[in-house]
């Protein structure tokens, strides 16, 4: 599920060389304010990009809670893990950063967008956090990330 800012924000953040040929999951991957999927599939040319959400729907190719996707793909399976504007959204946040962690290689990367705090609720079909950027740092290293997996975190005020 993202949106306008955090599309413009990843194609910032993506270049060719990064995401041609890769795997690829979008974790969170219902569309409803737009989509980073058609840019990527006829920018770059994945191996194999796969969309995840808890529902049928757009852009959706398995049905799947992010709690779950470590037993459903397994680890170190994707070489590009997107994930925008999900977190707000997941209960059991460290389930899921640990989640996201495992089932990305160890020569991959992950780029996230979540909202901060000031954004007004939004449930769809639920909206529990406000993050800020401190609080992503601390995630990470929760999950134990390596830092070359940190290389950018984003917060906005939208």
């Amino acid at each position: 599920m993202c949106n306008a800012s955090g599309i413009v924000f990843c194609v910032k953040n993506l270049n060719l060389e990064e995401i041609k040929g890769k795997k690829i999951i979008e974790v969170g991957s219902y569309d409803v304010n737009g989509s980073l999927r058609p840019i990527i599939e006829s920018w770059a040319e994945p191996v194999e990009y796969i969309g995840v959400d808890i529902a049928r729907g757009p852009g959706v190719d398995v049905v799947c809670m992010a709690e779950r996707m470590i037993n459903v793909f397994g680890k170190e399976r994707f070489d590009i893990v997107i994930c925008t504007e999900l977190l707000e959204h997941i209960r059991d946040w460290k389930k899921v950063v640990s989640n996201i962690k495992n089932i990305c290689k160890a020569n991959g990367f992950i780029i996230i967008t979540t909202r901060s705090k000031g954004f007004k609720y939004h449930g769809f079909p639920y909206d529990f956090w406000r993050y800020e950027l401190d609080d992503l740092k601390k995630f990470f290293l929760i999950a134990k990330l390596s830092p070359w997996k940190m290389t950018q975190l984003h917060q906005g005020f939208f």
